[in-house]
């Protein structure tokens, strides 16, 4: 019975203003068994139906494994040249923003040279640190996935092409210092 309580999922919504377009991703703690070889966090975009109201997007966020005790949350909203970064929590059916943020590293990315590629790891069940997303359509750069025979890993590419701005983020480690 237990098992089909988390089939079931939950679900939340926001409404964006106009002009505003907000994706959401959950924050996953690696596994204990992968942590001496992969990142502590990992990143999993949330995905959302959408519903027009007037000149505002209601959009309602599935999780479909919620934890039993909450789901860390990255709310990210894209305005016309900015971005809005929170923090919040899922918590039983009631998302909380948070007011202590969680340590994230995020940057623009731009380059003026020919397509750059930006490589990151993975997590031997196929899960990343990073995200990179194009902040005018708020699309997720996708990876190629190759294997590193080097270092025996699976690691994703992102291919970025020149004179164009993207926005990434990665969830870091409280103890680490920058």
């Amino acid at each position: 019975m237990e098992e089909e309580e988390n089939l079931q999922g939950k679900y939340f919504s926001i409404t964006d203003p106009k002009g505003t377009n907000t994706v959401i991703y959950q924050v996953n703690r690696t596994e204990k068994e992968y942590l001496k070889t992969s990142p502590k966090y990992t990143v999993e975009r949330l995905d959302y139906t959408e519903e027009i109201i007037g000149d505002r997007k209601k959009k309602t966020f599935y999780v479909d494994n919620p934890a039993p005790d909450g789901n860390p949350l990255v709310i990210l909203s894209f305005g016309k040249e900015k971005v809005i970064v929170n923090m919040g929590f899922l918590d039983y059916d009631v998302v909380k923003i948070s007011k202590k943020p969680m340590p994230m590293s995020f940057k623009t990315l731009y380059n003026e040279e020919a397509t750059e590629y930006k490589e990151f790891a993975y997590t031997p069940n196929m899960k990343r640190p990073i995200s990179i997303i194009d902040p005018e359509t708020t699309e997720e750069i996708k990876p190629i996935l190759y294997f590193d025979e080097e270092t025996k890993e699976v690691k994703g590419k992102c291919k970025l092409k020149p004179y164009k701005k993207y926005f990434a983020f990665e969830i870091g480690s409280e103890n680490k210092k920058k």
